[in-house]
């Protein structure tokens, strides 16, 4: 090798020891580094005037009026946007780009102890059944807070079946499941148990008292070909949660639930405890564990809401006291950041209050989530 050969080649080797260091370091760390573009897709407001939509899911199949991938979407409150009073489930076809109203359901159902107000526990199964959760009130209070229920609906929005008992009381949180087709295992949480009305205060921190009976529920349904889903076993398998009346977002206490990647751990967001908990053991154990095992607390977290799992494995969690998604190491409960989805200026922080639906797109490439203030469906992609 000539001088000048030799040369080029050290030269060349040290261009490449710099440039190799210097593309790692720009491999993104974490799943929402790579979002960059947020894009409102639709009204949820349907025909009856329903506002502050909640739940939020992704079809996993067609069937009767749902086509796969389709957005379902629950509306909490009614036309005079009293909350605990909404009775549709809105559907948002990604093709067509069309909102339609999938389900309604009287206010007053007998059925279901306290009416209705469909909150954000929803899922729909491989069969095509659709489950919804109600907490009701009459006033958009807890002063009148009902027990509420289960609502199951067959593919056509049809109401089909109403699950309300000792166990179930208001549930709140954004459903988590296991579908095996002809059976499935639901885990809801639970949060009206003997929750005070707002006028009830903390004499030490001046809040409503806050009550320690919040529960995650596990619900084992068999479903029969051609006929609605039937609970066949019910375990609480974590309580002690903080529940609490608000004025601004009617009700706090357990919400986001996730089956981690072990398909036995549950993770779940213990909103008033401001962390993110592991409950082992989810779904075959007889008794409850209490409040499990603290993954992640504080920090970037503001009152955790609805949670999913990226694509990479991390789980994400919408704030409640802020309009950030927080990514999070399941494993380790490391905090891998943060990024402001909703920086509405009009709350205090930006975005206060306002985020609650989020699911993961179907390509992985983004998500879906609800802006309630202003009652729109949103899609971040990269």
């Amino acid at each position: 090798m000539s001088s000048i050969d030799a040369k080029a080649f050290l030269l060349l080797t040290a261009l490449l020891t710099v440039a190799i260091p210097s593309l790692r370091a720009d491999k993104p760390k974490s799943y929402i580094e790579t979002i960059r573009h947020h894009r409102t897709l639709v009204s949820t407001i349907p025909d009856n005037g329903d506002l502050n939509p909640y739940a939020l899911i992704i079809a996993p199949v067609s069937a009767g009026r749902v086509q796969k991938d389709d957005v379902l979407i629950t509306n909490f409150n009614g036309l005079t946007n009293l909350q605990g009073t909404g009775t549709t489930i809105v559907d948002y076809n990604p093709s067509t780009k069309r909102l339609t109203t999938f389900a309604q359901v009287p206010r007053n159902l007998p059925q279901c102890p306290g009416g209705i107000g469909l909150s954000t526990a929803l899922t729909m199964l491989k069969s095509g059944w659709v489950i919804v959760g109600s907490a009701p009130s009459t006033d958009g209070t807890t002063r009148t807070l009902g027990a509420g229920c289960l609502l199951v609906f067959d593919s056509n929005g049809q109401l089909a079946a109403t699950w309300a008992n000792d166990n179930i009381r208001c549930p709140w949180g954004n459903m988590a499941w296991i579908d095996n087709g002809s059976t499935a295992t639901l885990f809801a949480s639970m949060s009206g148990f003997d929750v005070p009305p707002l006028q009830v205060r903390d004499p030490v921190t001046g809040y409503p008292v806050t009550v320690n009976k919040g529960t995650i529920l596990r619900i084992s349904l068999s479903i029969p070909e051609g006929k609605p889903p039937v609970i066949t076993d019910q375990t609480v398998i974590a309580n002690g949660f903080g529940q609490r009346a608000d004025r601004d977002v009617f009700l706090i206490g357990p919400t986001g639930l996730v089956i981690a990647a072990d398909g036995k751990t549950l993770l779940a967001s213990d909103a008033l405890g401001n962390q993110i908990v592991a409950i082992p053991d989810a779904t075959t154990r007889k008794d409850s564990a209490g409040l499990g095992r603290t993954v992640s607390k504080d920090g970037l977290l503001r009152r955790p809401l609805a949670m999913t799992m990226a694509p990479n494995g991390n789980l994400l969690a919408l704030n409640a006291k802020n309009g950030q998604v927080v990514e999070i190491d399941p494993n380790t409960g490391e905090q891998l950041g943060a990024q402001w989805i909703d920086n509405n200026p009009a709350q205090s922080p930006p975005g206060n209050g306002d985020l609650f639906g989020l699911a993961i797109r179907p390509d992985g490439k983004g998500f879906y989530y609800v802006e309630d203030d202003v009652n729109t469906l949103v899609e971040a992609t990269q």
